[in-house]
């Protein structure tokens, strides 16, 4: 007890003299005033993220880990301040933390990083700035999005079939995609199978039409992306 006592100074001070310079720089309504705020920016990056978002799998944990990094960044700051004391012992504190976690979309990195840079300009009380910019990325954000909507998407159909039904296959898959690319081939005694990538602007039921060709057995259309989000 005595050297909790000793830690907080209050034998020198006093309990009215400790609490006041506890908040000096900041008062209990700045600080909920900053994460109220950085919620607010967290969930408008959060929502952001999923009416942009076109990869495969859409997970609602990333988007809950982009409201977090926010609220925690903004508090980490605002005990930061001016001390530079303290700032190299946080940043010496943060370098030794490895994160395990792969992140698999190149964009969601930037989304981090926003998240991260949100909660810093909350942190140092930079308001304006703050709303500006999270306004202002997210609508840019938004308007690419619709932008790279307006390009082809890109497949892989597999198609399981007799031997003699390719050449009908391959002009049925020409008539949607002239530049469409087979990617593997494979044949048994069986049948064969064949993988094609192919761009697709508009739905179709290619599937639908590969299943009227005689010979074909059955086909799937599976949505890919490349490492470029195309």
């Amino acid at each position: 007890m005595n050297t909790v006592l000793a830690a907080l100074d209050l034998n020198k001070y006093g309990s009215s003299d400790f609490w006041t310079s506890q908040f000096s720089n900041f008062t209990p309504a700045t600080v909920a005033l900053c994460l109220v705020l950085a919620l607010v920016t967290g969930l408008l990056i959060s929502f952001v993220y999923k009416i942009t978002y076109r990869g495969v799998l859409y997970s609602p944990q990333f988007s809950m880990v982009l409201i977090m990094l926010t609220l925690i960044t903004a508090p980490v700051v605002m005990a930061i301040g001016s001390d530079v004391a303290l700032s190299m012992g946080m940043v010496g504190a943060l370098s030794i933390v490895r994160f395990r976690t792969a992140v698999k979309e190149p964009l969601d990195t930037c989304y981090m990083f926003w998240s991260i840079t949100m909660g810093i300009l909350l942190g140092a009380k930079q308001y304006a700035i703050s709303l500006v910019v999270a306004v202002g990325i997210g609508i840019i954000l938004i308007l690419l999005s619709f932008v790279k909507m307006r390009h082809p998407n890109a497949y892989l159909m597999v198609v399981h079939y007799d031997p003699f039904a390719e050449p009908d296959i391959l002009d049925e898959v020409r008539r949607h995609d002239a530049r469409s690319r087979v990617r593997s081939k494979t044949v048994t005694r069986s049948g064969a199978e064949i993988t094609i990538e192919l761009l697709l602007r508009n739905r179709t039921d290619i599937v639908g039409h590969m299943l009227d060709l005689k010979g074909v057995h059955d086909a799937t259309l599976v949505a890919c992306q490349n490492e470029t989000g195309a």
